[in-house]
């Protein structure tokens, strides 16, 4: 029986495709970076809780995710987030502190250059 190597969710595929392109396109690091981190196996994935993201960033700062957001704790500033998944209590407590929650993509869309994007996790 073959080892199986990668992820299988033909999404997440696509979504690390499209990140090494961009990284190779624009010649920067952040996007091959987080398709890395979203190649790793889901046990060893990221999850991290909305009072992590509340505790290491300003106000109006933008953050990258590879991997889930759980709604543990609070948050108390506005904050653009990017992640592969949320749960629906961190999406409506990003929400609630007037951010934006988003996937992936759509961050690779908005800022194709990667500039002023922390990633947390």
């Amino acid at each position: 029986m073959a080892k199986r190597t990668g992820p299988t969710n033909v999404q997440l595929k696509g979504l690390i495709q499209l990140l090494k392109k961009q990284s190779s396109e624009q010649k920067v690091g952040i996007w091959k970076r987080v398709a890395l981190d979203l190649e790793s196996p889901s046990r060893n994935r990221r999850v991290v809780n909305v009072y992590r993201i509340n505790k290491h960033t300003k106000d109006n700062e933008t953050v990258v995710v590879p991997g889930k957001i759980l709604g543990t704790g609070e948050i108390d500033h506005k904050v653009n987030v990017a992640a592969f998944d949320f749960s629906e209590g961190a999406r409506m407590k990003i929400m609630q502190a007037k951010g934006t929650c988003m996937n992936i993509a759509e961050m690779l869309q908005k800022n194709p250059k990667g500039q002023k994007i922390r990633i947390i996790g």
